[in-house]
Formats: structure tokens, sequence, C-alpha cells
């Protein structure tokens, strides 16, 4: 129970009508979730306004509305607070009725078009590796030290968000490493957190169908940046030249990470291959199992994160080197049999798809060929659809276009979409395949000795989403029975 005057605390109210020394047990955004005692947020979403429930929630004998435009209906015993933001009230109530946890260990929130997931998951590994109890909140999964918890949303509402970290305080987490998605800091989900460091690893085409302009999508990461206080860090880098804007009005300290050129903190490619990196890395040879050039970024940065916490060089590149590849980000399995490999990935973007298969591209021999499976998701951005589609078909051998997370629409739809951007000789490497697991498999069937398939935009995901119906799929585990099914 909590007094309500004292989670209204840094709240910009407007006015309160009731008694505001009254106890509360809980805090919702969803009036379903109202019981006796609660304190019900109206915040205006995407499909739904919080204001239009009011009533129901004051029915179910909620202690407290807060909202936005004041409530002029029977409001029986209900207090009815009036605040300027309630998208903003609800995540500073949310901090204090979990007695402000981001305040009780170091966090660290991670933002970026790529390399988010990989970034704060390869940081709570390394810290976990250093001898502390670490939170990770992340696409794939939440972590509070040993204990896994299954993760809805990249960057999930205030209430869980709070109550996870207030979990990790109680767990004796020292450290939390989290990704802030540009919808959570648009929707401010993360109002009233502190960090103490904020990473950006880079920013390109997505999440258009919501931001709407690429100008908008930038704001939105940028206002993180914004709130980072005078005490924490900003790390950017500076490869992107995007990576500037964010630091415009950012209080705290400016620190940049580099692969192509000068920052804080450097790294130089030695060797690249299928089996790893060799890095030049802050002036020290580093070895890593993780393979790719733009894993390059995901190390530096992990890297500068720890140093900036004060941890010494030589501790963490050892402890680094020994961190082994995230799930569903370029995850290798292969057909001993057949000698092929297959590299999962959660590449979703034209950007992620460019960057994925020119290393492969680079890793494998001239005679081994690259075939492709992707398809889009339905439902999000359609602009990135025809782009994506050109840039497989044109760094792979074979393609396969077929269904993602076709989610309400046609998957005949979407694909036919992505064909609008193969044109000219491209038309003769494309095949479209509606049905995900014969895609995959009719890629396995296509191979020759020593070729590369590549599944591409679902990674981690244990799922296919179709009609609003979430099915069973896993493109790992459905590569690797193609592999035996189908052994030559």
């Amino acid at each position: 129970m909590k007094k309500l005057n004292t989670i209204l605390s840094g709240v910009d109210i407007v006015s309160i009508n009731g008694d505001e020394n009254i106890s509360v047990n809980s805090i919702t955004a969803d009036s379903r979730k109202v019981e006796a005692g609660s304190v019900f947020v109206a915040v205006k979403g995407v499909s739904a306004d919080g204001n239009d429930f009011i009533d129901a929630a004051i029915e179910k004998d909620a202690a407290v509305v807060i909202c936005e435009k004041g409530f002029s209906g029977d409001r029986k015993n209900t207090v009815i607070v009036s605040v300027k933001d309630s998208a903003s009230a609800l995540g500073i109530i949310a901090h204090n009725f979990y007695d402000k946890p981001s305040y009780q260990l170091k966090l660290i929130g991670i933002t970026g078009t790529n390399g988010k997931t990989t970034t704060a998951t390869l940081s709570y590994h390394l810290f976990e590796q250093l001898g502390f109890n670490t939170g990770l909140i992340s696409t794939v999964e939440n972590k509070i030290h040993n204990t896994t918890i299954p993760s809805t949303h990249t960057t999930p509402d205030p209430v869980q968000l709070n109550k996870l970290l207030a979990d990790m305080v109680s767990a004796g987490c020292d450290y939390a490493f989290m990704e802030v998605s540009s919808h959570a800091a648009h929707q401010k989900r993360i109002a009233g957190l502190h960090f103490t460091g904020g990473v950006f690893t880079n920013i390109s085409h997505d999440h258009l169908d919501y931001h709407k302009t690429f100008d908008e999508y930038i704001a939105a990461k940028k206002s993180f940046f914004d709130n980072l206080s005078v005490e924490a860090f900003a790390l950017i880098n500076a490869d992107d030249k995007r990576g500037n804007i964010l630091l415009q009005n950012c209080k705290a300290a400016h620190r940049t990470f580099s692969v192509k050129g000068n920052g804080d903190f450097t790294c130089r490619i030695k060797e690249n291959n299928i089996t790893g990196l060799v890095l030049n890395l802050d002036g020290t040879e580093f070895h890593t199992s993780l393979v790719g050039e733009f894993n390059t970024w995901n190390i530096l940065a992990v890297y500068s994160i720890a140093r900036l916490l004060g941890f010494d060089k030589a501790q963490v590149l050892t402890t680094l080197s020994k961190l082994s590849p995230v799930e569903g980000r370029f995850d290798v399995v292969y057909s001993l049999k057949d000698k092929l490999t297959g590299v999962i990935d959660y590449a979703h973007t034209p950007d992620a798809v460019e960057k994925i298969l020119t290393t492969l591209r680079s890793s494998v021999k001239l005679s081994q060929k690259i075939i492709t499976v992707i398809g889009c998701g339905g439902d999000r951005d359609k602009t990135k659809r025809p782009v994506m589609a050109k840039v497989a078909a044109s760094l792979s051998d074979k393609t396969i276009l077929t269904s993602d997370n076709p989610r309400s629409e046609i998957p005949e739809t979407i694909i036919a979409e992505m064909q609008k951007g193969i044109d000219g000789e491209l038309i003769k490497k494309v095949i479209a395949i509606t049905d995900r697991k014969e895609a995959i498999k009719t890629a396995v069937m296509l191979a020759q000795t020593n070729d590369v398939i590549l599944v591409a935009g679902k990674g981690h995901e244990k799922y296919q989403e179709i009609k609003g119906i979430k099915y069973l799929f896993d493109d790992k585990q459905v590569l690797i029975e193609t592999f035996k099914t189908l052994s030559r």
C-alpha cells in the first residue's frame, strides 16, 4: 500500500478532487484490471483512449482516476486527479509506487534501429561473468539474475517495467541493461526512470508505420537522450552521422565509439570470417566467436559501457572474449553430412539485411552460394518491403520471398509488395513460396555442398502470427529438422 500524495511526487498536477492522503494498492492503465483500491490512469493509446473507460474504472471501485481532461460524471468516492500529461504521469507514478528502483541500481538504456538486443544481452552476460547479479530487459527475454521471464514487448509498459526493476533490486542486482524502443520513448513508458547511461547503436529505416516520418523516428530516439541527467553518460556510435543530432540538448557526458573513425573508444577489424572476428580493440588484439562486421560495433559498445562504468580494460576484454552469440542473431547451425551452413537472423530492416548479407558474402568463398529466405511483417511499415526484397536479391544467389508474421494481412499481398522491388536481372534469382516452412525446405533442397542458407526476419521468435493467432514456429528448429530429413 502507498499513500496517493507520495506516488504523485514529481507529477505535473493541474488539480486534485478528493483526499490525496488515501492509500492505494495497485496501478493500471487497463480498466479491466481495476479493483478496489486501484489507481486507474487514463492514457490515450494507439488503438484505444483510456478516457473512454473512466466510468468503468469507477464502477469497479477505483480509488483514484488520473486523467488529463478532468471528469464531470459521477465519481462516487473516487479521487480525480487532473494532470498535464497522463502518459508521463503513469511512468512517474509507477516508479514512485515501486520505491524508485532505478535509483537503487545502475540502469543502462540502449536504443537504435539495430544492435539493441545484442548489445543489451552481451552486457548482461558480461556483468554476470564479472560476478554481479544483473538484470536484462530485452526483445528476446527479461532476466533477473538467473531467473528468466518471457518478454512480450521490447520495452514493457511502465507498471511492468518498474515492477521488473523492483524485483531486480530485491534480487540484489547491481546493474540492469535495457532496450529502449522508439515506441517506448514516444509513449513515455520510461518516464520517471533514472538512467546511469544511454547508448545509441545506429539508426536506419524502420517503424515508419508508427512514426510516419524519419524525422519523427529520430525525434523519438532523441527524447531519450534529452532526458538523461547531468550525472549520466551518453555513449554514441560516431560512425552514424545522425549520432550528433541525438546529443543536441543532452545534459549527460558525451562519449563516442567508432569502428571507422575516431572516438573515445575505437576498434578495427583484423580478420572477419564465418568462425568469428579478430579485432584491434582499444589497442589490444581481441578474438571473439561473434561473426560479422556489424557485430564489431556491438562488441565495442559493450566494451565502452563497461569501461565507462569503471571496469579494468584487461578484465573486460578477457571476459568479453568468452561470450557466445545471442540467440537469433547470426545464429549458425550446420548440416555436417551435406556441408551446409544455416544462419538464422532477426534482420528485418533493409539496413540489417544488407549488413548480414554483406558479412556473409565477405566471409564465404566465391564458389559458395548464398540462398536467402525472407519475408516482411504484416501491419507494419509497408515502404520497406520492396527495398528489403531488392537488397536480399541483389546480395544473394537465390532469394525466396515468403511469409514472416503476416498478422492481419494476406501473406500473398505482402509478398506482392516485396516483388515490386525486384526488376531486371534480379527476377531470375527470386521465387515466392508463401508457406515459410516450405520456403525453408526449398532453400535446403536448392543448396549444394558448402552453400549458405540465410533465414532472415524472425530470429529468436518461437511463433508465427497469422490472423491474430500465434502458431508455434521456430526458424532454427525448422532448419535443423530440415537438414536432418533432407539429408542427401
